[in-house]
């Protein structure tokens, strides 16, 4: 949001790898970004192409192009800033003992 409103945005565009795992143990993705590209907070990773479809039990790799959108100066502080005071939405707490009712 402040990208725009400061007429800030620098975009880049680079080849990416995405690793699709579906199976019975795992349901996960991971992306892989080529040419030693480093993501920073605020920034925003759009990969790009025809959307990835792996059948149940198998897993895929996949050759896309990812856009990468800079954050703003102003937009990484306020994510660093602000970021370590959520990293509790991202934990799942279970306080069952594992009983059946």
């Amino acid at each position: 949001m402040i990208r725009q409103l400061l007429g800030f945005e620098r975009r880049l565009t680079v080849d990416c790898t995405v690793h699709v795992e579906n199976t019975f143990e795992f349901l996960q993705a991971h992306v892989e970004l080529h040419n030693g590209v480093v993501v920073e907070p605020g920034d925003e990773v759009i990969v790009q192409g025809a959307p990835v479809d792996v059948p149940f039990g198998e897993t895929g790799t996949f050759t896309r192009t990812a856009e990468i959108i800079r954050a703003h100066p102003l937009e990484r502080l306020w994510t660093r800033l602000t970021g370590d005071l959520e990293f509790m939405e991202l934990l799942e707490f279970s306080f069952s003992t594992g009983s059946r009712l």
